[in-house]
């Protein structure tokens, strides 16, 4: 594209995961506009300075990306790079959800410690008894205790790396973190075990890259138009839309995970989905070749009920998918459940706060 400006400014947080993702959507920028110059506007936000208390206590949305919204309202800005699994369903007046990039894993990781070259625990399903866990997920964690109520759940708060030293420190037996940061790190070997989404439904929006950008800034959307993955954008967008009905934030127990296959086959029948080349990724193609599939649920903290649903469609009608899922998700019991988690009622799991 014929360049307007010459300098463009990333707002992203400081993580480890936060800089690499903000670099990577630079590094694809100037692939396409060599001549660009690019900086990053390191901002901390709420959620990177409250450490000692669980997320779900905190309460409120956006806590990993506020400040990085004041950021480009106050032109210090131009775009921002978030994980999608932290950014809320609502916007600030002027601001939008321009793009989503491809997803990695979505999954969760089991990660347990290493002695020598061997893991201490090689599964989840060898955990022994009583094993602790930590996560900071209040949804990993309800998932976790309905498999195995014995566990005892510990908190985890901290970048990936924190993470990993307080499980070499012999704090916990196993920690449960997203696959892709992991993976994005290079950090690979680490994980034991991935867990497939019948044991741990991933985050809505969990391993994708958005991009957050002004509405009226024409020059920054049409720039970082062609990073947008239409295959992930009608994936996230599905769950987005389940998420904004049941009215959740990243510290609550629910979940949600779309994925497309080839319309020849269904979820339902146990086929296994579609190679990305059996999935054409430009957009009108997809809505004619493809069916969107999508699994939710919302557990209790204590993880004694899970309330699970299942819909399938065209992905034309991604977000009318997303919003049935979570109407069927609430008609069976879902919204008992979130009104007591959103009435505060966030109860201890073995003596600590399930995060």
């Amino acid at each position: 594209m014929k360049l307007a400006k010459k300098k463009v400014i990333i707002g992203t947080r400081g993580s480890k995961l936060a800089l690499w993702q903000a670099e990577w959507v630079m590094s694809e920028l100037l692939k396409l506009n060599p001549d660009l110059t690019i900086e990053l506007n390191k901002i901390k936000t709420t959620g990177d300075k409250i450490l000692d208390v669980p997320l779900a206590k905190v309460g409120g949305k956006g806590l990993f990306v506020k400040e990085i919204e004041e950021a480009l309202l106050n032109g210090e800005a131009d775009l921002a790079v978030h994980s999608m699994k932290d950014v809320p369903t609502d916007f600030p007046n002027g601001l939008h959800l321009a793009v989503i990039c491809k997803r990695e894993d979505p999954r969760d990781a089991f990660i347990s410690g290493v002695k020598g070259k061997e893991f201490h625990i090689n599964s989840f399903k060898e955990l022994p008894k009583g094993a602790t866990v930590g996560t900071s997920s209040l949804r990993r964690s309800c998932q976790l205790l309905s498999v195995r109520p014995d566990l005892k759940i510990a908190q985890l708060r901290g970048n990936i790396d924190t993470r990993l030293r307080k499980l070499d420190e012999g704090q916990f037996d196993a920690i449960i973190l997203a696959a892709a940061g992991v993976k994005r790190l290079g950090w690979a070997e680490r994980i034991t075990e991935i867990l497939e989404p019948d044991i741990s439904l991933p985050a809505i929006g969990q391993g994708a890259i958005g991009i957050e950008c002004r509405v009226a800034d024409d020059f920054i959307n049409k720039l970082i138009a062609p990073l947008n993955h239409s295959e992930t954008s009608i994936c996230v967008r599905a769950e987005r839309a389940c998420l904004k009905k049941l009215e959740g934030g990243c510290q609550v127990p629910i979940a949600a995970h779309a994925r497309l296959i080839s319309n020849q086959r269904s979820a339902v029948s146990g086929q296994p989905p579609a190679k990305d080349s059996e999935i054409h990724t430009n957009a009108s193609r997809i809505t004619h070749h493809a069916l969107l599939v999508l699994d939710g649920l919302v557990g209790s903290v204590s993880g004694d009920k899970i309330i699970k649903s299942h819909v399938e469609g065209n992905p034309k009608d991604a977000e009318s998918l997303g919003i049935k899922l979570a109407e069927d998700l609430l008609s069976r019991g879902a919204k008992e459940i979130l009104d007591e988690v959103y009435g505060k009622d966030i109860r201890t799991v073995n003596g600590e706060i399930a995060s």
